[in-house]
């Protein structure tokens, strides 16, 4: 009745005085006591504030289940009041539960009316609930709150599963490093470290500072922060970073950088100061569901004044916002899944509402059109030697080794059928090569500087190889026999066997530009160009740089999807209106990325562009879906005398009929999982 409405909105005036009153009680009680509260370190400090975000995020997921949980018993109590029995006690519960179920609801309705002075979906629900107990239609008021929880716990299990595997770089970083102290390892916790601090780094373990090497020779994975395809050699006075992977060796690092001062910690800074779409952006079911506040407000004025009251609640009724609501955040939980079944995590399902409008992708090259184990081209050899000789000679060396270059190496000779001569011994040069001793000769493989050291001449046949070599981009892992070089084998990039059909799929899906943007040389880029089929490539482009690129694009009418793998890369990931990176890149790009395709491939490139096209279809047609009970609804309340009940049935074909729309993704998953 229209006094338990009455009753719903001063309860809540007088909850919200409440919390006013309470807000401005003091927080603090001062005691005479003194303060022995002991600071919490660096690191403490960020644990536990990582345990409030979890705590207070699992609290409000527990808050949420407890209001749809509550609403399902206002609907069983409204049910048995409005059809059944009535009593004062059934009134009083069945009140006590609209006020208790009112609250959330209510707040964010008052929120966008007052603060960000707009009518939503929120404020249609709360005059429609209110509309539906003035005139006894408690049912239809119950129906309603159990609509909007229900809606709620759906969004948030989809914004849920665009962060569950989110990686920070920094927990790619070790928490204790190995410090020398007087001649002795200490290990200690990775924020204690200082300035010239000395830090032991081991083979297999990621280096935690930036500095410079005062002993030991070590072979860096320096891909994730520079792009390099191949391994750096570091030896005493060079320079090494934070985040980037020791393969072989041992290294007394002199601390330069350390934490927020590294390289890789200022390239996290340049990110949180670039746009960050995902706090800002709304899912397009609620968008379309607050534009339409007012229209359906007006709608409802005008039946108030043609058919009373009932009439108008009737209208009310007809509100589309909750059904797209629902539809609209299921639509996109379901395709996150059909994404995730083909291997790709979509980590928000706005990037798929993006997609539908890229005519824009640049790839890098190294790692992202290129395989990260390269392969062996061809065999350089000299007098005395055959090629399979060669190759034989350094598999045998490689072959204990599990860098991608020896990987590589050991393949080539697999795949040739070689049989691998057994090693008597072996003395490891840590860092540029390796020495054996295979049938009483002495072999040794490495890089050319590694050759030089040994006190070897270079033959004019390798110098030349090298040169060419070098010119595309490629290069060379010498092998010397009893202290004279023999010959050379050719290390080049691979291509990654999808790209040339992923490159026509995308050609055939609409999108009009492909180019490379690489930091490597001209000719090496230049021809993988052309190899397929781009419409341009950029070269020698330094990492800030890349970013330049995406937004001369963009300020030329293009949007812009960047396919990336490095660090190197993070500016520009972000500055593109999409980016795709692939499991296996470096954390801070697979941190940074909207799409993650999780078998280490682009394979799926063409069907991302199909789910994506396939969501914004769905949406669309939730939306039609959902207006179709509003014509019905008004010729029938106008000419047909249709009361609320019959406006809720008819409202239910259209909730469902979306539903089902919205599950059609489900029903492709099983059908791949049938077929396979």
């Amino acid at each position: 009745m229209l006094i338990e409405a009455g009753i719903l909105l001063a309860a809540y005036g007088g909850t919200r005085l409440f919390e006013k009153f309470r807000d401005k009680l003091p927080k603090n009680v001062v005691t005479n006591q003194p303060d022995r509260k002991i600071q919490p370190s660096v690191l403490e400090k960020s644990v536990d504030d990582t345990d409030k975000k979890l705590v207070v995020h699992d609290k409000a997921d527990k808050q949420l289940e407890h209001r749809l949980k509550t609403s399902y018993v206002s609907m069983v109590v409204s049910t048995i009041r409005q059809f059944f029995y009535s009593s004062p006690l059934l009134v009083l519960l069945n009140l006590g539960l609209y006020v208790y179920n009112s609250i959330p609801y209510m707040k964010e309705a008052e929120k966008t009316l007052l603060k960000e002075q707009k009518l939503s979906g929120h404020m249609i629900e709360t005059i429609l609930i209110f509309a539906a107990i003035a005139t006894n239609q408690y049912l239809a008021a119950s129906f309603m709150e159990m609509i909007y929880y229900l809606s709620g716990k759906i969004k948030a299990k989809t914004q849920d599963k665009s962060k569950d595997m989110l990686i920070n770089v920094f927990e790619q970083q070790p928490r204790n490093v190995w410090v020398l102290k007087d001649s002795v390892e200490v290990e200690v916790p990775l924020e204690a470290v200082h300035i010239n601090d000395i830090v032991v780094v081991n083979t297999g373990e990621v280096v935690p500072v930036d500095g410079i090497i005062i002993d030991g020779m070590a072979t860096i994975d320096q891909h994730a922060l520079t792009g390099e395809s191949q391994p750096a050699e570091k030896s005493i006075g060079d320079q090494v970073f934070a985040a980037t992977t020791m393969m072989t060796g041992r290294i007394h690092v002199q601390i330069e950088k350390a934490g927020i001062d590294t390289t890789i910690a200022q390239i996290g800074q340049i990110l949180n100061h670039t746009t960050d779409f995902k706090t800002t952006a709304q899912l397009k079911a609620e968008k379309w569901a607050d534009e339409g506040a007012w229209p359906q407000l007006g709608i409802t004025g005008l039946a108030l004044l043609a058919v009373g009251p009932i009439g108008a609640t009737a209208v009310l009724n007809t509100n589309f916002g909750y059904r797209i609501k629902l539809s609209g955040p299921l639509g996109t939980l379901n395709y996150l899944n059909l994404a995730s079944h083909h291997s790709i995590l979509i980590k928000d399902g706005r990037s798929l509402e993006l997609l539908t409008g890229i005519d824009t992708i640049l790839f890098d090259k190294t790692g992202t059109l290129t395989q990260e184990q390269p392969e062996v081209g061809k065999i350089v050899i000299c007098d005395g030697y055959e090629a399979d000789d060669i190759l034989a000679y350094a598999a045998a060396a490689e072959c204990k080794l599990a860098h991608p270059i020896a990987k590589a190496i050991v393949q080539k000779a697999k795949g040739s059928n070689l049989s691998l001569p057994d090693i008597e011994d072996s003395n490891y040069q840590i860092g540029y090569g390796i020495t054996v001793s295979i049938k009483n000769r002495v072999i040794k493989v490495g890089s050319l500087r590694f050759m030089t050291m040994e006190g070897m001449t270079i033959p004019e046949t390798i110098e030349k190889a090298m040169a060419h070599s070098h010119a595309q981009g490629y290069s060379l892992v010498m092998v010397a026999i009893n202290n004279q070089i023999e010959g050379a084998i050719e290390i080049q990039p691979a291509l990654r066997p999808e790209i040339k059909s992923i490159i026509s799929g995308l050609r055939q899906r609409g999108i009009k530009y492909l180019a490379i943007v690489s930091g490597d040389h001209k000719q090496p880029t230049q021809k993988l160009a052309e190899e397929l089929g781009m419409d341009n490539y950029f070269y020698d482009i330094l990492p800030e740089n890349k970013a330049k690129i995406v937004e001369k694009l963009q300020q030329e009418g293009k949007s812009v999807c960047f396919i990336g793998d490095g660090v190197n890369d993070a500016v520009a990931m972000k500055k593109a209106n999409v980016s795709i990176s692939i499991r296996g890149a470096t954390s801070i790009a697979t941190d940074l990325a909207q799409v993650v395709f999780m078998d280490g491939s682009l394979s799926h490139l063409c069907k991302l562009f199909d789910i994506a096209n396939g969501l914004d279809s769905q949406l669309r047609k939730s939306l039609i879906i959902s207006l179709i009970p509003l014509p019905i609804n008004l010729i029938g309340i106008l000419f047909l005398h249709f009361s609320l009940l019959s406006t809720i049935v008819i409202n239910q074909m259209s909730f469902w009929s979306g539903i089902g729309d919205a599950m059609l993704p489900l029903k492709k998953i099983e059908n791949d999982k049938r077929s396979t």
